[in-house]
């Protein structure tokens, strides 16, 4: 798992299968962003057996199959849609490519597995929603931040526990490092990675939904600027936004890449959860000046304050859940409805966010 670079960050867990050997095949394509590892490792704790890879890119292939030995390289996408073995894809394409790819997956009649965001268009979107309901297959979506992070897992069954009373607001601080020059060119390439809040924010957006279950709400405000990046003229290094849900709680988040060297991490991030009854941080991947050590949980209720560091003790169960919902048709992990509502709401902030870059770096 690398800690310093998020866009490789790949957690593990020890398996926990779903599943009999052989009876939830999947493959993976699209290697172009890391979070394919992290998806791909979920699933085979959960039980999965990984049984295709394709990429064009043959050194992205090797590297693949070297971590995950057995795998087959496929000739072509082809050879992986037409294997009727295959339940599921999970794929990490270029992000203006992931939509069109998930098409393709259900028409194919398998279950498609992205990783956020899932779209950079509405119309993107709509199509998808089309399909699925056409279709019935399944278009999930890899919100990392929450699905793949123990201390947000356990925020989520504290809230579903009743120990803060009603959530009220979710503040979300998603701070990650840029490492320019490892990053592939569609990084800054507006049109293909769709806008910081498009990108990064769709964690945040997923994580207030879930935390203050909501089905709907509105995007009230939202900013983009690049501040520091003259050189990416195209990149946005600085985002934020505040939402409130149809239940009448409400978001702020900032989204930004300006974690400095100095952080024994990827980025600082945070989530805060206030209650009727008490409230909830998260520090997720450190504790800064205290321990460089991911998944710290503090609480505060009516029975006083608590803090639990829960690396190791929670797991992941998003990935079992997802692999019997594929089976049985069912909505244990994510329901479609709150996966597409998550894309919508981070499209509509960008579409709307007012660019604050100055003059002199436009």
């Amino acid at each position: 798992m690398n800690r310093k670079d998020g866009m490789l960050y790949a957690p593990t867990h020890e398996a926990k299968p779903v599943v009999r050997p052989g009876e939830f095949v999947i493959a993976a394509m699209a290697l172009d962003h890391g979070h394919i590892y992290g998806m791909c490792n979920g699933l085979i704790e959960a039980g999965a057996q990984l049984k295709w890879v394709y990429d064009p890119d043959e050194e992205k292939v090797k590297a693949f199959m070297n971590t995950y030995p057995g795998v087959q390289a496929a000739r072509s996408a082809a050879e992986i849609l037409e294997d009727p073995e295959v339940r599921l894809v999970a794929a990490a394409a270029v992000p203006s490519e992931r939509g069109p790819l998930g098409l393709t997956v259900m028409a194919h009649s398998k279950d498609y597995f992205t990783d956020k965001a899932p779209f950079t268009t509405l119309a993107q979107l709509e199509a998808a929603r089309t399909l699925v309901e056409s279709s019935k297959q399944k278009y999930m979506v890899y919100y990392s931040e929450r699905l793949h992070v123990e201390s947000a897992v356990y925020a989520g069954q504290l809230v579903q526990q009743g120990a803060i009373g009603r959530v009220l607001q979710v503040i979300g601080l998603g701070p990650h490092r840029l490492n320019a020059p490892s990053r592939p060119e569609w990084f800054f390439q507006r049109e293909k990675y769709g806008g910081i809040l498009c990108d990064i924010g769709s964690h945040q957006i997923e994580q207030f939904l879930y935390y203050a279950d909501c089905k709907e709400a509105s995007v009230l405000h939202s900013k983009v600027a690049n501040y520091h990046n003259p050189t990416y003229p195209e990149l946005e290094d600085f985002g934020d936004a505040t939402l409130v849900g149809d239940n009448g709680a409400t978001q702020y988040f900032r989204v930004d890449w300006f974690t400095p060297d100095g952080l024994g991490t990827w980025g600082d991030g945070r989530t805060m959860i206030l209650g009727t009854e008490g409230y909830i941080e998260l520090r997720k991947y450190t504790d800064i000046g205290r321990s460089n050590t991911t998944d710290h949980v503090y609480w505060v209720n009516g029975q006083g304050e608590h803090y639990e560091h829960v690396a190791g003790k929670i797991g992941f169960p998003f990935f079992g859940e997802l692999i019997l919902d594929c089976l049985h048709r069912t909505e244990l992990a994510m329901t479609q409805a709150h996966a597409f509502k998550a894309a919508e709401l981070c499209l509509i902030a960008q579409a709307h966010a007012v660019n604050l870059t100055p003059a002199t770096l436009r």
